[in-house]
């Protein structure tokens, strides 16, 4: 009963989990964002995904940046929650590169244009798309192999299981 007790106690919490591992991908990746425009290599305002809901004058601001760069972070939660959710038992950094590269397509080939967030991909420069996609491809990255760590590593538990 007692070794059960302790198991139970090292299992991470899903949703805890996701929130801080979200957290922090849209804080890190969200910033990188923020610094490839403010650079030029994208076309693409930091708060393109709250675009149907603010003025586009307005995210062009500093407040809108940060509102922009919390809404990336907010995004990067839910992704997360979603990621560990469907996928936190596939392992290696792979599942997560093809994480991030489906969500740039969903937002910069399908959802975006339809709502406005960003130009179609046809109008965008090359500079901008590979940016963006290499910027997603590293978000997804980072998403999924620190949730494939988290729930597949078994060097943590390994020393319980060989006491039984």
């Amino acid at each position: 009963m007692k070794h059960q007790e302790e198991q139970e106690k090292k299992r991470t919490n899903l949703l805890g989990f996701s929130i801080m591992i979200g957290f922090f991908a849209g804080l890190i990746w969200g910033a990188v964002k923020g610094l490839f425009y403010y650079m030029s290599f994208t076309t693409v305002i930091p708060g393109f995904l709250v675009e149907p809901f603010f003025k586009h004058s307005f995210l062009n601001t500093q407040p809108g940046y940060y509102v922009g760069w919390l809404s990336f972070i907010l995004f990067s939660i839910a992704a997360t929650l979603i990621y560990t959710l469907a996928f936190r038992k596939l392992r290696g950094p792979f599942p997560g590169i093809v994480y991030g590269i489906v969500w740039w397509m969903l937002i910069f080939v399908v959802i975006g244009p339809l709502a406005r967030m960003t130009a179609p991909e046809t109008q965008l420069s090359f500079d901008t798309l590979f940016s963006e996609f290499c910027l997603y491809l590293l978000w997804g990255l980072f998403i999924g192999y620190s949730t494939a760590e988290e729930f597949t590593d078994e060097r943590n538990r390994e020393p319980e299981r060989a006491l039984e």
